[in-house]
């Protein structure tokens, strides 16, 4: 289920819980990793479910990373990132994906931060430095290899990726996808399930659906320009991601809308 604004805690985790191994870039294709991260306890003070995290990294030609949603940055990690690129953007992609985003900032000051709307308001004092608006489909510097898709809603906007050169769309919470046997108890499966982003049936979050009632033609609009990308997989932020037959997945989660 989408999580609330609070603030997401990181917490020990159990192997299954989460998608092992973590902190390390794992390629999906051509100039495309995910880096698997720790689980955060996320949402109302009760219940609080065991999120897992990902991030996305796109290598340009000229060998800088676009950093989607990062997660911690670890010495480990950061030694490996080191022989893919140079961190150039670091994205945070909705208002509730950027609680890494200063780490990343002070180990890699020239690189510059974009935002979606509403991060500042939610982050108060944690975005204490200068930051670029991702409020316009074009006008980037990673334009061309890279199409950015802001969506907005009442509760938030979040800016969708497509990687032309490797077909990968790039997704936050859009679609989640939990999977059954790696939630910890009875009720995180039954929430899941209600929720409507229990693997493997994994999309937009019920309750997020409601928030953008108002603006369904727009998100209709938003899905349909995704689906004519025809994206090989989707990487999401929470849960199984779709290494493949990215294009009917996509319009399996979103068949409510599509109709």
């Amino acid at each position: 289920m989408a999580p609330s604004p609070t603030r997401d805690v990181p917490m020990p985790h159990k192997p299954a819980a989460c998608y092992p191994p973590l902190n390390t870039p794992k390629p999906i294709a051509a100039d495309a990793w995910i880096v698997d991260g720790p689980i955060i306890r996320f949402g109302m003070p009760w219940p609080k479910l065991p999120f897992p995290t990902r991030m996305t990294l796109l290598r340009l030609g000229d060998g800088n990373l676009f950093v989607h949603s990062p997660t911690p940055l670890t010495d480990g990690l950061r030694e490996e990132i080191a022989a893919l690129g140079t961190p150039r953007w670091i994205i945070g992609p909705n208002r509730i994906h950027y609680w890494w985003i200063p780490e990343w900032k002070t180990a890699f000051p020239d690189a510059g931060v974009w935002l979606a709307p509403r991060i500042r308001e939610q982050a108060g004092a944690r975005i204490d430095f200068e930051a670029h608006a991702l409020d316009s489909e074009s006008g980037y510097p990673w334009d061309g290899a890279i199409s950015t898709l802001p969506v907005a809603g009442d509760f938030m906007t979040e800016v969708e990726f497509f990687h032309h050169p490797s077909r990968t769309l790039v997704l936050t919470d859009f679609i989640e996808n939990f999977e059954a046997g790696k939630l910890g108890s009875w009720w995180m499966r039954w929430l899941t399930r209600l929720g409507g982003v229990q693997d493997p049936h994994g999309s937009m979050p019920r309750d997020m659906r409601r928030t953008f009632a108002r603006q369904r033609p727009q998100l209709k609009a938003a899905v349909e320009r995704m689906l004519a990308w025809e994206p090989d997989r989707i990487v999401l932020a929470h849960g199984r991601w779709y290494e493949r037959d990215g294009a009917a997945e996509l319009r399996r989660a979103f068949g409510w809308l599509l109709v």
